[in-house]
């Protein structure tokens, strides 16, 4: 005698109803264990943000450097052509947020500048698109702007002898920077 087959939809629901027991399962189990609990700890948004740390234990986040004494006053965006990074001041002189950035092949002179153009987005000398463009002054004929990519990626290294007067972010710092530097804001280089 031929042995008999189970019809297709009973395996179908038997399976079914097997891995919705094991789901049941499951959760019984996970209601059971160690619950994650939400951290104080605001999230940096610099280029460097996001690297693992090597110990498992909470650590007080790194204090983010002042801004360099030769800065000026007043509410002003700070370039330290020496440390890469850029900070946002305020009128009282505190910092509102500091970022790491990618600088072009050329740097602007320290001195004080003004924003003069804005421009929403464009494609960098390098073939990039970019945005959040903020331009503040010309050397060599090279126009220096700050920006970001629009993918957020850095910029990759400059071609040989290419000139390039773009200081790249990270695009949320971008993003800051477009809603801080207004036309005629102050931009102060510093080494």
């Amino acid at each position: 005698m031929p042995a008999r087959r189970l019809p297709s939809w009973a395996w179908v629901t038997g399976l079914t109803a097997g891995a919705i027991v094991a789901v049941a399962a499951l959760t019984v189990q996970a209601e059971k264990g160690p619950h994650p609990t939400a951290s104080a700890a605001r999230p940096s948004a610099s280029p460097s943000a996001g690297k693992p740390s090597a110990s498992a234990a909470p650590s007080t986040p790194p204090k983010a450097p002042a801004v360099p004494e030769a800065s000026g006053t007043g509410r002003r965006i700070v370039y330290s052509l020496g440390q890469d990074r850029v900070w946002l001041v305020d009128a009282d002189d505190a910092a509102r947020r500091t970022f790491t950035v990618w600088p072009g092949t050329v740097d602007p002179d320290p001195g004080t500048y003004t924003v003069s153009v804005r421009k929403d987005a464009l494609t960098g000398s390098d073939g990039v698109a970019i945005e959040h463009v903020v331009y503040f002054t010309v050397k060599s004929g090279v126009n220096i702007a700050f920006s970001n990519a629009v993918d957020g990626s850095s910029p990759p290294p400059a071609a040989s002898g290419a000139q390039t007067g773009g200081i790249r972010m990270a695009k949320a710092d971008g993003s800051a920077l477009w809603a801080f530097g207004a036309t005629e804001t102050r931009v102060r280089v510093v080494e």
